[in-house]
């Protein structure tokens, strides 16, 4: 028995002013994965987010770089991958945003939103670049 999987994509310059696409885009895939809104808003969210952090850390708000978003839909799960060309980062260096003295900074919740929100997110480092990959599961 084979699990149908539709597969969608979309790149974008590393502009930031072009972000509200990236909700075009999901609206798009929402079409087929029918989430409720719940489930949306934790995917806009986070995808957004993710695509935030590639645009001005891993492409440096560079416009002639792009920042490419892939998702697979499945019965089972819905998985939107964020790629940059940067260089990466450790993640066991961030910053917990909940201590006292990061609550009021500007910048440094986006991944903790990700994990948040999203039932899994991984991190691949190449010398091509940086990918995200954001899983949200539909059956649980």
């Amino acid at each position: 028995m084979s699990t149908e999987v539709k597969r969608f994509k979309m790149s974008m310059s590393s502009n930031p002013k072009l972000i509200h696409r990236v909700e075009k885009f999901l609206q798009k895939v929402n079409r087929s994965a029918h989430l409720d809104e719940i489930q949306f808003h934790k995917v806009l969210v986070s995808t957004t987010e993710a695509v935030n952090n590639a645009i001005f850390h891993g492409s440096e708000s560079d416009p002639r770089k792009r920042v490419y978003i892939r998702c697979e839909l499945s019965k089972e799960r819905l998985i939107l991958t964020v790629k940059d060309s940067g260089r990466g980062f450790d993640p066991r260096k961030l910053r917990n945003p909940l201590n006292n003295a990061y609550l009021l900074e500007v910048s440094g919740r986006g991944i903790f939103l990700m994990k948040t929100l999203m039932d899994r997110v991984e991190f691949q480092f190449s010398k091509k670049g940086t990918e995200v990959r954001l899983t949200l599961l539909l059956i649980k």
